[in-house]
């Protein structure tokens, strides 16, 4: 029982007894215990919201552009040019 304490955590929350009546109902219509419904959504949830973060989704159409960009990249602004210049001379290269 040691380790079960040492793989979990415990979460507190006080809500709406509305809430925890409609959580409860949804519960039992999947034949869940409240615990397991809860924690289940809430993991799922978490996932999506750090999923919509950190997954960067284009088009397909944007999806070319990034793919000509970087197989024909346009040549070097002037501004850009001279920064490599002047790069050069700062550091000998």
């Amino acid at each position: 029982m040691a380790t079960e304490s040492q793989n979990t955590a415990r979460l507190e929350a006080r809500l709406p007894s509305e809430v925890h009546a409609l959580l409860k109902r949804a519960a039992e219509i999947q034949g869940r215990s409240l615990t397991d419904f809860v924690v289940s959504a809430a993991r799922d949830a978490a996932f999506r919201t750090i999923e919509d973060t950190e997954i960067l989704r284009v088009s397909v159409e944007d999806q070319r552009a990034i793919a000509e960009a970087i197989l024909n990249p346009p040549e070097p602004a002037p501004a850009l040019q001279r920064a490599f210049e002047q790069r050069k001379q700062l550091l000998g290269a």
